[in-house]
């Protein structure tokens, strides 16, 4: 690219002296200038298309929704078959519960375990878990998700049990896994006398 500098070069010429006139040497000054600025280098310029970055975002939640959704596939998948490994497989070591049974919250581990543990021994056969209009935002490493979840089945006392609950969930990838590592489960109360609904449906 050139440059155009309109300027002055102004030499005052010795007397006697042979040398270039003043428009003269003004004219070689302006010449040079141009021929630098023409030679100096250029800046870098990429230009990025915004539709096509849209794009690329789209794709890669895309294919993060889909390995959430395998997911929980799989954890559903453990809950029916009653299968403790399956499930603990889905969270993180330090999960942190907001489960519908007290305390207020419960952690990972071994106790964590001992609540799923009690929960399969408290049915006679396989559970019925299934969940219903899951919405799920990802990010890079980042996700959450919510859903309405039923879990139905036969109790140890012949009793037959089901039950609607609120299932919202915090997943981050680690070590390229995605993982649960906070989720709450609810159930309506009534607030005038504090009682749970659990034969509310969607």
């Amino acid at each position: 690219m050139s440059l155009f500098i309109r300027t002055r070069c102004v030499r005052k010429p010795a007397i006697g002296s042979t040398g270039p006139t003043l428009p003269q040497f003004a004219s070689v000054c302006g010449i040079a200038l141009v021929v630098a600025c023409s030679h100096a280098p250029r800046a870098d310029i990429r230009h990025t298309n915004p539709s096509s970055q849209a794009m690329t975002m789209e794709r890669n939640q895309a294919t993060e929704e889909v390995a959430i959704r395998k997911l929980v596939d799989g954890f559903v998948k453990s809950i029916g078959a009653k299968d403790l490994a399956g499930v603990m497989a889905a969270f993180a070591p330090d999960v942190v519960s907001f489960d519908l049974g007290p305390p207020l919250q419960h952690g990972g581990g071994d106790a964590f375990a001992k609540r799923w543990r009690e929960l399969f021994d408290s049915y006679a056969g396989t559970i019925d878990y299934d969940v219903r209009d899951l919405t799920i935002t990802a990010g890079a490493d980042v996700a959450f998700s919510r859903s309405l979840n039923r879990v139905s089945g036969t109790l140890k006392n012949g009793q037959r049990a089901a039950r609607w609950l609120r299932w919202t969930v915090c997943y981050r990838k680690i070590g390229g896994k995605w993982l649960i590592v906070h989720e709450h489960v609810s159930v309506p109360i009534d607030v005038r006398n504090g009682t749970a609904l659990l034969d509310l449906v969607p």
